[in-house]
């Protein structure tokens, strides 16, 4: 594959940071972000990249890390929005704080960053956002996830359009149940992790998801084979929609 510069936010741990190492045994230029200076500076120093500081509900953040990689001359290749949140909530009894803070990472923070990056992005970039198999499924005490995941995808929708006379290129992939520190993050105990993951055993896959299982997706995308891809969302799910 040929070496490209890619940015990938939410590069700490999970899914991006997974992504982070295999890309970098490509042979690719990888850039991280993420909102937690300690563990920004721990992933930095294991994995020898160049990072920035940015909390995707930060907006001034978003812009100066912007404006950090137009001063530092980089021109992107790729860009992963990956940075998410996690906070189950009922519908009944969902608060304004829980709301607004889901949709200021999740939506509010893929937009932004997508935007504020137009400059740094090259002609031809591919962007994947992380979505969820939670928009066309429904789980109990998801609806704000739910929502903030699909309304980035419509978002994907008309942003391939907007930008079609520069060649970006905007996809998906829609993890399903991986195991990764979202479950302890959302207030998961032990027993209830590992009752969830053995619910999976039925599915056909016959397990949780790793991280891993989605780095390949992400990397076709950012590759060259998907050039002609406008508003693809892979399922990665193990079989769980079937």
């Amino acid at each position: 594959m040929q070496s490209k510069t890619i940015l990938i936010t939410g590069a700490t741990s999970g899914i991006g940071l997974a992504l982070a190492k295999q890309s970098i045994e490509l042979g690719y230029t990888v850039i991280i972000t993420g909102r937690n200076q300690e563990k920004l500076n721990q992933v930095t120093e294991e994995l020898g990249v160049l990072s920035y500081l940015a909390d995707s509900s930060d907006l001034d953040q978003i812009s100066q890390l912007s404006s950090s990689l137009e001063r530092d001359g980089i021109k992107l290749d790729g860009v992963v929005l990956n940075a998410g949140v996690f906070y189950p909530s009922p519908f009944t009894e969902t608060t304004l704080s829980n709301f607004d803070e889901t949709i200021a990472i999740n939506t509010k923070g893929p937009f932004f960053t997508l935007q504020t990056l137009l400059p740094v992005l090259a002609d031809g970039a591919s962007v994947v956002f992380t979505s969820s198999i939670a928009v066309n499924k429904g789980f109990e005490n998801c609806a704000t996830y739910a929502a903030s995941k699909a309304a980035f995808e419509a978002v994907i929708r008309v942003a391939n359009i907007e930008l079609a006379d520069r060649g970006i290129r905007i996809n998906s992939i829609r993890p399903g149940i991986t195991a990764t520190e979202i479950q302890a993050k959302a207030g998961l105990t032990a027993e209830q992790e590992e009752g969830l993951f053995d619910s999976l055993k039925s599915t056909p896959l016959g397990r949780a998801l790793s991280v891993d299982d989605h780095v390949g997706a992400m990397l076709y995308l950012l590759g060259d084979q998907s050039k002609a891809l406008r508003n693809a969302a892979i399922d990665i799910d193990g079989g769980y929609l079937l």
